[in-house]
């Protein structure tokens, strides 16, 4: 007998980087101004609608307006029509929030227009054979484009939705694969678990006593970075010699920025790999930012960034997260529950009580799986 059980499904985003020709660059940078113009008028009716009538216009009114714009403008046809109407989707999702904002008695704002240069992607809506976009052997094939040379550096394990282009501040060009994947269910035995505290000097310490080091890859090409500052900043505004400038401090946070995405994913990958209940603490980190002595660190460190992967990694591995308040778990003695109150400094917990002597933050990785398992 076939089992109807069907697993859970979710979108997860793959990159990967493109090669566009300088024709097929020069039209996707045509594309991206058309792009902005479309948004920039549909945001207007949208704005003039509200503010005379305190009216909402559909999407399919946009389409509409859309349709028999193109017969117009050349420009407009020129874009694929469904790179063209998923603009409107931005639009209409970008109002959407302006209206929740509204209905919770909030101070709105309307949603921003794009700026020149500020438009940064495309999305063909649909993926597959005679559809707009597919794969030709080993090249994207992309409708109105061509065939684009990509490198597919991994397998992707699903079904492809919707692929966007997009150019980043350093020139490169990237295709981003929404693709629809079966998620595991989940152990119903917690088999391995593990806890995770983490840290400034060190990414995390982990409670079966192993720390994971932090690359603090920012501060390593810090020197780099501040010298192409002030390089850009001593060129002339509007010049060649400015936008090279400009076009090498990009690439040198983008180096960063690859290199930091990197690493976070393979060690997020390691721990769903080897255990199947992960302890985190909950984490307040858009108000330990606001402390500026901390700031830079805690951005090098990419501690939500890390989270959200571990998350929906676990989710398709079957394993589960559970976060926790790290409250005490710093002073607790992990083995026998007294407080052992200790200052920054103190790298190691020294319990009077039970005698354990251990790394402070091993300790308090203990702390948050015990914490964990008690609400699990």
């Amino acid at each position: 007998m076939v089992s109807n059980t069907s697993h859970p499904r979710a979108i997860r985003n793959y990159k990967f980087r493109i090669y566009p020709n300088k024709a097929q660059e020069r039209k996707l940078l045509r594309w991206l101004e058309t792009c902005r113009r479309i948004y920039n008028t549909a945001l207007a009716q949208r704005r003039d609608a509200w503010e005379r009538e305190k009216r909402s216009i559909t999407r399919v009114e946009q389409q509409a307006w859309l349709k028999e714009a193109k017969k117009e403008n050349d420009c407009y046809r020129e874009v694929h029509s469904q790179v063209a109407q998923e603009v409107l989707f931005r639009v209409e999702k970008a109002f959407a929030g302006f209206f929740r904002r509204v209905k919770n008695g909030e101070t709105p704002g309307y949603p921003r227009f794009k700026g020149k240069g500020r438009y940064k992607s495309i999305t063909y809506t649909q993926f597959g054979e005679g559809k707009g976009a597919s794969w030709h052997n080993d090249k994207l094939k992309l409708s109105k484009i061509g065939l684009v040379k990509i490198k597919r550096h991994r397998e992707i394990p699903g079904k492809i939705k919707t692929v966007t282009i997009k150019k980043d501040a350093s020139g490169r060009w990237y295709a981003v694969f929404a693709v629809e994947i079966e998620l595991e269910q989940v152990k119903t035995h917690p088999g391995s678990a593990v806890g995770l505290d983490v840290r400034l000097e060190k990414f995390a310490a982990l409670s079966d006593g192993s720390i994971i080091e932090n690359p603090q890859y920012l501060r390593n090409t810090e020197k780099k970075i501040k010298h192409a500052q002030r390089h850009l900043s001593r060129k002339q505004k509007g010049s060649r010699n400015r936008a090279k400038a400009r076009l090498k401090l990009a690439k040198l946070h983008a180096k960063v920025r690859n290199q930091r995405r990197d690493f976070l994913h393979k060690e997020a990958r390691k721990l769903v790999s080897n255990y199947s209940f992960i302890a985190v603490e909950k984490l307040n980190v858009k108000g330990m930012v606001q402390n500026h002595h901390l700031a830079e660190s805690i951005s090098d460190a990419s501690w939500s960034e890390f989270l959200a992967m571990l998350c929906y990694k676990a989710a398709e591995a079957g394993s589960r997260v559970i976060k926790v308040n790290p409250s005490g778990t710093t002073q607790e003695c992990s083995s026998c529950g007294n407080k052992v109150p200790k200052g920054l400094s103190v790298r190691v917990h020294k319990c009077p009580h039970c005698g354990l002597v251990l790394d402070r933050d091993v300790n308090a990785a203990r702390n948050i799986l015990r914490k964990a398992l008690e609400v699990a």
